[in-house]
């Protein structure tokens, strides 16, 4: 890692911001600011951001997020080719939309079986201390970058949960200025969820 990534920034409370987890941070803003709007520029930030946020959870120990940024990385180009050339089961074009009663069943026990898998995977072969925390944070990651990717509405909320309990995992890392940052993301998951319901086509 470059030293300039690795040098501290500026301080927040006794804890040193670097510059990798800042840039990282503004990159993170405006991918959402993108998704907001459904400009699929916010892939390809997405892309960098979670390369860069790798790095520093790695840092903290924070292994389940970590791993998380590399498929974010992955997903992110399969994200980004959904919104340029994905298509509905029918054959539409792929557009905002709510999930059916089946999809939301299946959504919901996706990240019921997520989050304990993955936080007893982290506490059988990492050193984490945070494995429930983390554990339900990276589960349900998976299942909003799946949803956010295939423009179904209930992506939103799915991120304001993992936005809420990442604000708690991040200040007892003493990552301050990710602190604000998700911080931020809860708030704008819910800008989102009102964006996206104005940009939504009605039901036939």
């Amino acid at each position: 890692m470059p030293e300039f990534f690795s040098a501290p920034a500026f301080s927040l409370w006794a804890a040193p911001v670097t510059w990798l987890e800042l840039v990282a941070a503004v990159l993170a803003v405006a991918m959402v600011g993108c998704n907001m709007r459904e400009i699929h520029w916010g892939w390809p930030l997405a892309i960098a951001s979670s390369l860069m946020y790798f790095g520093v959870f790695a840092q903290h120990r924070i292994y389940g997020d970590a791993a998380l940024q590399l498929f974010f990385a992955a997903v992110a180009l399969w994200g980004w080719f959904q919104w340029l050339r994905g298509h509905r089961a029918d054959g539409s074009v792929l557009r905002v939309a709510r999930l059916s009663l089946r999809g939301r069943i299946a959504a919901l026990l996706a990240c019921a079986l997520l989050w304990p898998a993955i936080a007893f995977f982290l506490m059988r072969f990492t050193d984490t201390d945070v494995p429930w925390w983390d554990g339900f944070a990276t589960g349900l990651s998976l299942v909003g970058q799946f949803l956010l990717g295939r423009k179904c509405i209930e992506n939103w909320w799915v991120w304001l949960a993992v936005n809420l309990v990442s604000v708690s995992l991040f200040v007892h890392k003493g990552l301050w200025l990710t602190v604000g940052l998700y911080a931020v993301f809860a708030a704008l998951s819910v800008a989102g969820y009102l964006a996206w319901c104005r940009r939504m086509v009605p039901a036939p």
